[in-house]
């Protein structure tokens, strides 16, 4: 098979049709907002900080959603494998149920609690008072994000990328040119500044959901337009058993999005120029790394695929397979990085000090992708399609915790290092997650059929 894959349709046909949509949907989300944050730092450093801080509410967030559903479509990739269509509905159910109570949850606690969610990480008057009225705002929104993510996300294990990824194309281009007409106020909209941008992103992420829903339902044949008594007659047992091994999958998600987040706390020590910096190289680096989340996407649905057969091998040799795929990504993404660092800074209206900042941050950020994008693929891509969940749980709650934290505060307070060396420090955590994963990777114990 390692001979073959070279030439194996069955290998590079369902890689591009899984990996193709994925990425032109992250190429279209990032890329646009990377606009809205131009957008939006055209009012200045504290705006975009401001907006950068309430994202984060929403990165925790997606990234709780995402452990749910990743968690729950390793189950479903399998059951794809057989065409097990009655427990895919049943899982679809599941994780729109799990993902409505999240999301109303976080909304209540969002909308009440906006200035003390935006004090933790910032105590600039200004960025706090933008970041209340954004917050307020955007709480709107969660609901339909989790149950358009939730349909995206199964679509992914079940191989109907095409119409997921042209509703959020159109999703999005409604949210950017929202964004020009109201925080501008342009064409006779009200000029509502960072507020214009929170109402904008409500109002994609509605229409988002309507199109995503309608498009499943407008076919009884596709495999997750159950009914409604079918989506719900999961029960006890199999939440239990989906549960032991999501839960790892969860934890680690919401420890790692939390941990990254806790990170904004000591960029915010810095001040609002570091976090607006931060806020840009994250977009930026998102932007570039978008073929691998597609990659990644495509490894986890077929390795799944061949573990739900029994075909062990099979699902190793396609494992290596996207490993050398990763690695050629690496250093052609990474040199693209560096060498377009000034175009990319000169996209924006900071001031000569923040544009060196953020220079050198896109520089860390490009050294750093190859162990980062390694240990995706390892953790997201490969060792989660076998159910090896725990393994990267723990991995994870000691790589973030234990010492991409700590560093990152004492590269702050005890060295009062600049944002980018922060930077540099904090992301040497990958390093140690990269060298572990690999152990774990070639002993093949992350290989196990779930469904049989």
């Amino acid at each position: 098979m390692k001979n073959k894959l070279k030439f194996d349709k069955n290998f590079y046909k369902p890689m591009m049709v899984i990996a193709l949509p994925v990425v032109i949907q992250n190429l279209i989300s990032i890329g646009l907002n990377m606009i809205d944050s131009i957008m939006v730092g055209q009012l200045g450093v504290n705006p975009l900080a401001a907006v950068g801080i309430a994202n984060r509410v929403y990165f925790v967030f997606s990234m709780i959603c995402f452990g749910i559903y990743s968690g729950s479509t390793i189950f479903i990739a399998q059951y794809w494998g057989v065409k097990d269509l009655k427990n895919i509905k049943k899982l679809f159910g599941m994780n729109l149920f799990l993902g409505t109570v999240l999301s109303v949850a976080l909304s209540i606690v969002v909308f009440i609690f906006p200035r003390q969610i935006v004090s933790i990480f910032s105590n600039d008057i200004t960025v706090i008072n933008d970041g209340i009225i954004y917050l307020r705002i955007i709480s709107v929104s969660y609901l339909f994000t989790a149950l358009s993510y939730a349909a995206s996300f199964n679509s992914r294990a079940i191989h109907k990328l095409k119409a997921p990824t042209i509703i959020s194309a159109i999703a999005i281009s409604i949210n950017t040119v929202l964004n020009y007409l109201l925080i501008y106020g342009v064409a006779g909209f009200p000029k509502l500044g960072v507020a214009g941008a929170a109402i904008a992103t409500v109002i994609a992420r509605i229409v988002e959901f309507v199109l995503m829903f309608g498009y499943i339902y407008k076919s009884k044949e596709h495999p997750l337009a159950g009914k409604l008594k079918e989506l719900m007659s999961w029960d006890f047992k199999m939440f239990k058993n989906t549960l032991k091994t999501s839960l790892p999958v969860i934890i680690s998600e919401s420890s790692w999005s939390l941990g990254t987040t806790v990170y904004y706390i000591a960029y915010g020590m810095i001040g609002p120029s570091a976090i607006a910096v931060v806020q840009v190289a994250y977009i930026i680096n998102d932007l570039f790394q978008s073929m691998f989340f597609g990659v990644g996407n495509a490894a986890a649905v077929m390795i799944g695929n061949e573990i739900g057969r029994n075909k062990m091998d099979k699902a190793y040799d396609y494992s290596m397979a996207f490993l050398k795929i990763t690695l050629w990504l690496n250093v052609i993404i990474s040199i693209c990085l560096f060498l377009v660092r000034n175009l990319i800074v000169n996209m924006y209206n900071f001031d000569p000090q923040t544009n060196l900042m953020l220079e050198r941050s896109l520089i860390v950020f490009a050294i750093y992708m190859t162990p980062k994008m390694f240990s995706y693929m390892f953790i997201c891509g490969i060792l989660r399609s076998g159910g090896d969940t725990k393994f990267c749980m723990y991995l994870d709650l000691i790589s973030i915790w234990l010492i991409g934290v700590p560093l990152a505060f004492f590269s702050v307070l005890v060295l009062n290092l600049p944002i980018y060396y922060v930077l540099a420090v904090v992301f040497s955590e990958e390093i140690f997650k990269l060298a572990i994963v690999l152990k774990r990777y070639y002993s093949k114990k992350w290989i196990n059929n779930l469904i049989n």
